[in-house]
């Protein structure tokens, strides 16, 4: 597992790590770049990479950061460990699902 505290040091952190990254967990609102933006961002340096999605705002509002929560791989926070275990398997494996 890697851990970023910002969207800038996850793609520099995305950019220097050698093995393959197979599932970004990112907030939808964040300083410096949305959720979405960040995904993208790293998708075109990793093609193979999955997003997940979180946050604690309403549907309403993650919609204005390009995130259709019933259409991306998301989670509504607070979730308990086993809600995010759940969508991290859902996520990276949506046929087993």
């Amino acid at each position: 597992m890697l851990t970023a505290a910002t969207p800038r040091e996850a793609v520099t952190i995305a950019e220097k790590y050698e093995g393959p990254i197979n599932l970004l967990l990112t907030d939808v609102i964040m300083p410096e770049m949305n959720g979405n933006e960040l995904s993208q961002k790293l998708h075109a340096m990793l093609t193979n990479l999955k997003t997940l999605f979180m946050s604690g705002y309403t549907t309403e509002i993650i919609s204005h950061h390009q995130i259709n929560s019933d259409e991306a791989n998301f989670i509504q926070k607070p979730f308990s460990a086993n809600t995010l275990l759940n969508a991290v398997q859902k996520s990276l494996h949506p046929s087993r699902v």
